[in-house]
């Protein structure tokens, strides 16, 4: 079986390096220089012709949390605001940290987390990390695997991520990162329209790179008005898995956070693991921990309970 890399040439008709530098100095300050300079000293294309390819050892495509997040996966989550959002992205980065289970879903081993917080403050976070640590009882390898960068403990403005510079800003801490988590993306992702699908394509380039560097990414953000995720439908293009949470039909505000889990995008997952369910996150003595329920089983009980009260 033929392995990677495969022998390829580079383009010799490219600039030198000082013409390159001349040409680009007349693009200065224009919004063109980051891609002119990136094309010209980037290598030439590899092309594979199907005899090489299908002859390749490639590796299998695992999963950091089975089904939802393949390994490379690109995934988004998004729910109304005050439906439990960070909540859950936190208990799914605690599990792919710890090789933890999660509602129904599995980590087969610990890996490398990256939780990059856009709006939280930090004592919040700190509070919320602590209940749900002891309430998946998450390991010491956990704590070890997951790091944070929340704005209440940065000197300086959290970058915008919707730029390459603010991109390269997180390039020294995505060394052995397994999983990125961006939480939400309206916060560090703050150049361009939301409901522009032009706007979505520097972001769009950087989360394909980091795919084909073996990162995956976790995007957290808002539900519009409609139900669904809020701005351009162009972002659940390259997205593996897309999670929509939603409030039940009948649901009490004092219950905090419970809500179904529906996943409306789903590359290869099927049967009884594509199916919606319900979550129910409780408190106990400072501990936070999920009950897990299948939804006509949710809604049964909601209408014993409101029999019961008359």
């Amino acid at each position: 079986m033929q392995n990677f890399p495969i022998p390829f040439k580079v383009n010799q008709s490219l600039p030198a390096e000082q013409e390159c530098s001349e040409q680009a100095g007349t693009l200065k300050n224009s919004e063109n220089v980051a891609a002119f300079q990136y094309h010209q000293l980037s290598a030439a294309l590899i092309v594979v012709n199907m005899a090489d390819f299908l002859s390749m050892d490639l590796p299998e495509r695992g999963f950091l949390l089975e089904p939802v997040i393949p390994t490379q996966g690109i995934i988004i989550l998004y729910a109304p605001r005050r439906i439990g959002k960070t909540f859950t992205a936190l208990s799914m980065s605690l599990a792919v940290a710890g090789g933890l289970s999660l509602y129904n879903w599995q980590a087969s081993k610990p890996n490398k987390v990256l939780y990059v917080d856009g709006e939280m403050p930090a004592i919040t976070m700190q509070e919320r990390l602590k209940a749900l640590a002891l309430g998946m009882a998450a390991p010491e390898i956990a704590m070890q695997n997951l790091s944070l960068i929340t704005p209440d403990m940065q000197n300086r403005p959290m970058p915008d991520l919707a730029t390459a510079a603010g991109q390269q800003a997180l390039e020294p801490f995505l060394e052995h990162i397994d999983l990125l988590v961006l939480d939400n993306i309206s916060t560090p992702c703050r150049t361009g329209k939301e409901n522009e699908s032009q706007s979505w394509q520097p972001m769009q380039t950087w989360l394909l790179d980091l795919r084909r560097r073996g990162i995956a990414v976790l995007l957290v953000h808002h539900a519009g008005k409609s139900g669904d995720q809020r701005g351009t439908s162009a972002r659940e293009n390259i997205m593996d898995t897309v999670i929509s949470l939603r409030r039940p039909k009948v649901y009490n505000m004092a219950e905090g956070a419970r809500f179904q889990i529906h996943l409306t995008k789903a590359r290869s997952i099927t049967g009884k693991d594509a199916l919606p369910f319900e979550v129910h996150l409780k408190a106990e003595n400072n501990v936070l921990h999920w009950d897990v329920f299948e939804i006509q089983e949710a809604e049964l009980e909601q209408l014993k309970k409101l029999l019961g009260e008359g």
